[in-house]
This record gives structure tokens, sequence and C-alpha cells, in this order.
């Protein structure tokens, strides 16, 4: 193994940016079509839970009880998909009029975010983000009279997930995937299927697929 070394030359490691976000609106419990979002500026990521809770006994600290961890983010774009609406509490009542406060449709989320490192910049590699049993919670909107130093209105979006079932894991709301170490073919695959093909739409896969299309370098628990 020698010795410990920092920093060395094609291993500072960075990630930055967010490209190609994908709504998958869910119908069933399945994500069956996706639409492409446009305008999308920023994906925040943030857990909340996994807190301890300690228990005494024998006039000492017994142990650790950690609380359920639920995976959150916060959406910012300057647009969205028309299909998005029904995630966001609208419907359209006549062509061109729209209702707000109702029920509001659970989708998925993909997107991507870029890996750098100081040899190759962001051309190293890219991780691809998934997102399962998201709600959109409202949020305030900003309208301003247009000036002399115009800016584009940016819509936000809190969200949370319902975690789906992973075999052999505990469920996850959260899945990412690294180019530089997942399986070449299975990564097209899969890529495939988030962004469609001349012969086939678009879709959101479960877990479930996932663990299929990656069967040849899946890793057990211990």
């Amino acid at each position: 193994m020698g010795r410990l070394a920092w920093d060395e030359i094609g291993t500072r490691y960075f990630e930055t940016g967010v490209k190609k976000g994908v709504l998958y609106p869910m119908v069933n419990g399945a994500y069956p079509n996706g639409f492409a979002w446009n305008g999308l500026t920023a994906v925040n990521e943030s857990s909340s839970g996994a807190e301890p809770t300690p228990l005494y006994a024998d006039n000492i600290k017994y142990l650790n009880l950690m609380s359920a961890e639920e995976f959150k983010a916060t959406i910012e774009a300057y647009t969205y998909p028309e299909e998005f609406a029904k995630c966001d509490g609208s419907a359209e009542i006549a062509t061109g009029v729209v209702i707000g406060q109702q029920k509001r449709q659970a989708f998925g989320l993909s997107y991507v975010t870029q890996l750098g490192n100081d040899t190759d910049g962001v051309c190293y590699g890219y991780k691809i983000h998934l997102v399962y049993g998201a709600m959109a919670s409202p949020t305030d909107r900003s309208y301003s009279t247009i000036n002399d130093s115009p800016e584009a209105m940016t819509f936000s979006w809190e969200v949370t997930t319902t975690p789906v079932e992973v075999l052999n894991f505990k469920p996850t709301a959260h899945i990412t995937i690294d180019s530089t170490k997942a399986d070449p073919e299975a990564l097209t695959e899969l890529e495939n299927m988030l962004y469609g093909t001349a012969e086939t739409p678009p879709r959101l896969p479960l877990p479930e697929r996932l663990t299929e299309i990656f069967k040849d370098t899946l890793i057990m628990p211990n």
C-alpha cells in the first residue's frame, strides 16, 4: 500500500454543475414517461433525521438509537415542463385557464452533475442522480417591474421524498451512478431508459430494475 500521499497529479477531484434534468410524473407507483426540464439552474440536496437518541442504563450510556433519515432537495429553475403543473398543485380547467391549490402529483427526477479533476477538467466524468417519490411544496414567487437591470424570475420548490424498496438494503429516495466506475454497457442501457430512444419513450426505472441492469457488478451487503 505504501506511504500516504496528498494531492497527486490526476487525483484532485471535484464535482460541479447540474444539467440534463428530466421530470417523471408518478403513475400507479411507476414512472413511465419522462419530460425534459429546460432551464434547470440548481438542485440543492439535503437530508433530515439520522439523529441519535441516547439511552442510559446502569448509570452509563447504554446505546444510541438513530432516527430515520429523509432525503430532501430544493429545485431551482427559470422554467419547468408543462407536465410539472400537476406536481405544483395546478390544473387546467380550460385551454389557457389554470387554477391552483389542487392535489399535488408525486414525481421522480433525474439530473446530471459533472465530475472533474486537475488533468481532465470537467471532462473527467459525471454522476447521474435519480430521485424517487418526490413531492413539491408551495413556494413564494416574486414578480417585479422591468427596469434597467432586468432579471429572469427564478422558480424554486422545496421537495420531500418517500423512499422506495431496494433489494438487500434499506429503502432510499436517492441513487447516484458514477460514470467513472459503473459498467459502460449497463450505463448506456440505463441512459437509453432515462432519456429514451427512437423506439422507446423515456422512463425512470425503479431500483429493482437497476439491479437487473447492473447485475454483473452488484455488491452484496456484509
